[in-house]
C-alpha cells in the first residue's frame, strides 16, 4: 500500500493528533501532568464553593479570584528571567512542591474547622505566587521536551487537550465529593495529586545544557520587554490575550453565583457549568492538535473571540441549566483556541534564549488581566447584578474582535515570511 493511503487511515490521523507523544520525557510530562489537573480543578470549584457557602458575598468571589492572581502578574517577569537562566525542570519540581503544601494546608484547615475568609485570601497569594513560577516555566520547558520544532505546536495543543479534559473530570468529581463529603476532601486529593507530576519530572531524561552568563536580573527583565515590544505579532498578541481575559473574566468569576441564584441550581450545577466550558475547550483542543500547520491561525483566534462573545451574551440571559451548559461549550471552544493558538505563534515565532521572559509576559497577558478582571466582576456584580455584568463582557468581547479582525492582513504580511523561512508553512512558502 502507498504512504498517501496509508496516511488516510483513521489510524494514521489518529497517531497525527497524538504525535507530540512519541517524545518520551513529553509522554511522561502529559500522564504526570493529567494526574495532577484533575486534582486542581476539584481543587478550583471547591475553593469558589467555600467562599460562596462561607460569605454568600459576589464581591469576595472577585477579592479571592484577585488574591490568586495578581501576584502572578508582579512575579511572572522574574520568573521568566529565572526560566531563562536556570534548569526549568528543577524549578517546575520546587513550584509544583510548594502548591502541594498550600493544599495540604487547605485540607487540614477545613478538617479542623479552622477556616476562615481571610486565610482563604492569604492561601490565595500563597498559590498566585507559586503559579508565577509555575506557567512561564512550564510554557518554555514544552520546547525541551518536544525536540522538533514543527511539533511544538502539536504539544502546546495536547496540553490544551489535558488541561480542559481534567476540566471536564475534575469540577464534576469535586461537585459530588462536595455534595458527599465537603471541600476538604478536594484539597486533600489535589495535594496527593502532584505526586504524579513530580514524579515525572524527576524521571524525564534531558541533555545538559550549559548554563547562560547572567547578567542583572533588571537588564534581563528590560531586554525581554524590549524584544516583545519591538517585534509587532508578539506586542499585539500579547495585548489581545490581556483584553480578552478582562472581559471574559465575570462568566468564570460569577459562576457560583449564577449556578445558586440564577440557575437555582448547587454546587453540582456549578461543577457541570465548568465541565461544559472544558468540554467545549476540549473539542478546541482536538481541533487545534488536528492542525498540521501555523497557517491559518489568524482566522482561528477571530473566530475563538467570536465565539466567546456569542457565548457570554447568551449565557448571560438564560434561566435554564441545558441552555447555559451549551453556551459554556461555545465560550470554552473559543476561548481554548484563541488562547491556544495565541500560544503557538508566540513559542514558534520567538528566540530560544528569550522564551522565558516572553512565555512570562504571556502568562502576565491572561493571569494578569485575570485579577482586575475577577475584582471588577465582583464589583459590578454587586452593585448591576450577575447577568448585566458577564453581558457588558460578551459586548466588549465583539469590539475586541472587530479591531483584531481590522489588524490581521497587517500581521499576517509579517508573520509568514517568518514561517516561510523556518520551513513552517510550506504552503505559504510555495504560494
Amino acid at each position: 500500500m502507498k504512504p498517501s493511503a496509508l496516511n488516510s487511515t483513521p489510524s494514521s490521523h489518529f497517531h497525527s493528533i497524538f504525535r507530540a507523544l512519541r517524545y518520551r520525557n513529553y509522554r511522561l510530562f502529559f500522564i504526570g501532568q493529567g494526574i495532577s489537573l484533575i486534582g486542581t480543578w476539584m481543587q478550583a470549584v471547591a475553593m469558589s464553593w467555600l467562599v460562596y457557602r462561607l460569605t454568600g458575598s459576589a464581591l469576595l468571589l472577585g477579592v479571592v479570584g484577585f488574591a490568586s492572581h495578581i501576584p502572578t502578574f508582579l512575579f511572572s517577569p522574574i520568573a521568566g528571567v529565572l526560566a531563562d537562566r536556570w534548569n526549568r525542570r528543577r524549578m517546575l519540581i520546587a513550584a509544583q512542591s510548594a502548591a502541594m503544601a498550600q493544599a495540604l494546608v487547605l485540607a487540614v484547615l477545613v478538617f479542623t474547622g479552622w477556616i476562615a475568609p481571610w486565610q482563604i485570601i492569604a492561601l490565595g497569594v500563597v498559590v498566585g505566587g507559586v503559579t508565577a513560577f509555575d506557567i512561564p516555566t512550564r510554557q518554555s520547558f514544552v520546547a525541551e521536551m518536544v525536540e522538533r520544532k514543527e511539533d511544538l505546536g502539536n504539544a502546546i495543543a495536547l496540553n490544551s487537550f489535558l488541561f480542559n479534559s481534567a476540566r471536564i473530570l475534575g469540577p464534576s468529581i469535586g461537585g459530588i465529593l462536595i455534595a458527599a463529603a465537603g471541600e476538604g476532601v478536594c484539597f486533600l486529593l489535589n495535594a496527593l495529586s502532584y505526586l504524579g507530576v513530580i514524579g515525572a519530572l524527576s524521571a524525564m531524561r534531558l541533555e545538559r545544557k550549559s548554563p547562560r552568563q547572567a547578567r542583572h536580573v533588571l537588564t534581563e527583565l528590560k531586554e525581554g520587554f524590549a524584544y516583545a515590544y519591538r517585534f509587532p505579532p508578539v506586542r499585539s498578541i500579547l495585548l489581545l490575550l490581556g483584553v480578552m481575559t478582562l472581559l471574559a473574566a465575570p462568566y468564570s468569576t460569577l459562576m457560583p453565583v449564577f449556578a445558586k441564584d440564577v440557575l437555582q441550581g448547587g454546587s453540582h450545577a456549578q461543577g457541570f457549568l465548568m465541565a461544559a466550558a472544558g468540554c467545549g475547550a476540549l473539542m478546541g483542543a482536538v481541533f487545534l492538535a488536528s492542525r498540521t500547520g501555523v497557517a491559518g491561525l489568524g482566522r482561528v483566534i477571530v473566530s475563538g473571540m467570536t465565539l466567546i462573545g456569542i457565548g457570554q451574551v447568551v449565557f448571560s440571559q438564560s434561566r435554564l441549566l441545558p441552555l447555559s451548559l451549551l453556551t459554556m461549550v461555545a465560550a470554552g471552544f473559543g476561548m481554548m483556541v484563541m488562547m491556544a493558538s495565541c500560544n503557538t505563534i508566540l513559542q514558534t515565532l520567538v528566540d530560544d534564549d528569550k522564551r522565558g521572559r516572553v512565555m512570562s509576559l504571556y502568562t502576565m497577558a491572561f493571569m494578569g488581566a485575570g485579577p482586575t478582571g475577577s475584582l471588577l466582576a465582583g464589583f459590578l456584580a454587586a452593585h448591576v447584578g450577575a447577568p448585566a455584568t458577564v453581558l457588558a463582557g460578551g459586548l466588549g468581547c465583539f469590539g475586541a474582535m472587530a479591531v483584531s479582525l481590522r489588524y490581521l492582513p497587517a500581521m499576517r504580511k509579517i508573520v509568514q515570511p517568518i514561517y516561510a523561512a523556518m520551513n513552517m508553512a510550506p504552503e505559504v512558502k510555495e504560494g
